[in-house]
């Protein structure tokens, strides 16, 4: 499974979705721009001593990333998806895509996926879920539909 934040804004929603990341055996891929340091103190202390266990890629862009795997099916989190995130079937290999934590992911990238939009349920009045939750959310689901391969 492969995870993708496209311009994450907060170090320690991607340091702890690094840890889940590391702790599943999960890809990490970050878009540029990031809004930290990847030398940030909170980054590193979100994802305790579980940075050797994940393998961590990075782009100058999303078109950079795409380039990169276009043979893999994507996923991409957004609160205007028209399904949820268990109406799917999840791949082996899939790409989850998540966006900054104050915008989401762009109308440009949101136009380029519509048939590949997915949503986390909740209450109207709230505007999105954390995004180190939605993340796992999401990933634990394509998760078990994988049997949970190689997790124990």
């Amino acid at each position: 499974m492969h995870i993708v934040l496209v311009e994450p804004e907060i170090p320690a929603n991607t340091g702890n979705i690094a840890r889940t990341c590391a702790a599943t055996g999960t890809a990490l891929h970050l878009v540029r721009p990031l809004g930290f340091s990847t030398e940030d103190k909170y980054l590193k202390r979100a994802g305790l001593d579980y940075w050797h266990l994940v393998d961590i890629f990075y782009y100058d862009s999303f078109e950079e990333f795409t380039a990169s795997c276009r043979d893999r099916r994507f996923y991409l989190a957004t609160t205007k998806a028209p399904r949820f995130y268990t109406e799917v079937s999840f791949v082996p290999d899939s790409v989850l895509i998540f966006g900054k934590e104050t915008k989401g992911l762009s109308a440009e990238i949101l136009n380029a996926y519509p048939e590949s939009q997915i949503r986390i349920p909740m209450i109207s009045e709230a505007r999105s879920l954390n995004l180190g939750n939605s993340v796992a959310v999401v990933l634990y689901e394509a998760l078990r539909q994988q049997g949970f391969k190689g997790l124990k």
